[in-house]
């Protein structure tokens, strides 16, 4: 398998940034996984931090699962500022996975290029 196919699919999916890694470009790889990790976490905290009223009304009202309830608990939760947050985290995390996947591919390709030399 080629060089630059391994980056990409390490980095694609695996973990963004592990192609770099795998090809010794580790500040690089390094930061891409700390940019991911932490804006996965970020999301991960806004949705906990919507989800446990949700679930706090349902135990309240008896614990009846009612869709209707719960669809109007969730479009009560939802404000314009921490969803601005979660889609620029979540524009962020695309961003840096693509440039993840290109980058290892192209490093990859110098690797194979200069091999075949």
């Amino acid at each position: 398998m080629k060089n630059s196919l391994k980056g990409a699919l390490l980095s694609g999916l695996v973990l963004p940034g592990l192609g770099q890694v795998f090809f010794r470009h580790y500040m690089r790889g390094i930061a891409l996984m700390l940019v991911i990790c932490a804006s996965l976490s970020v999301m991960t905290a806004l949705i906990v931090a919507k989800a446990l009223p949700i679930f706090e009304k349902i135990e309240a009202d008896g614990g009846e699962i009612d869709i209707s309830m719960i669809n109007t608990a969730v479009n009560q939760a939802a404000t314009t500022s921490d969803s601005l947050l979660f889609n620029g985290l979540m524009l962020l995390v695309l961003i840096c996975w693509i440039l993840a996947v290109v980058d290892a591919y192209r490093i990859g390709r110098k690797m194979d290029q200069s091999q075949t030399s």
